[in-house]
């Protein structure tokens, strides 16, 4: 069993005991989180997609922990021209743990 989830602009493939890593949430270590937007939900016989969403289907997960990725290296540079400009940025995410998809 999978579904196909929607959150932070980006969709995922989940199935039961997947640990993700999705952009910041507000919400706060340990707290029980639920996903409406599901874009295609399996039980291992047939598949339904929705058009957008898939109807009462939803998928638990908890979040594990809120954290900063690794650094991204953004440099600019022009020949010739002496300019050099050297960026760093460190994106939040939140990392969570796929507890149940419900039908």
């Amino acid at each position: 069993m999978y579904a196909v989830i929607k959150t932070g602009g980006k969709q995922y493939k989940v199935e039961k005991g997947t640990i993700l890593q999705v952009e910041k949430l507000e919400q706060n270590e340990g707290d029980k989180i639920e996903f409406n937007d599901v874009l295609m939900y399996s039980d291992g016989e047939t598949v339904t997609l929705g058009s957008p969403l898939v109807e009462n289907v939803k998928v638990k997960a908890e979040i594990i922990k809120q954290a900063k990725d690794k650094k991204v290296l953004v440099f600019k540079y022009k020949r010739r021209k002496g300019y050099r400009k050297m960026r760093g940025h460190r994106q939040n995410f939140t990392e969570i743990k796929i507890d149940s998809i419900t039908a």
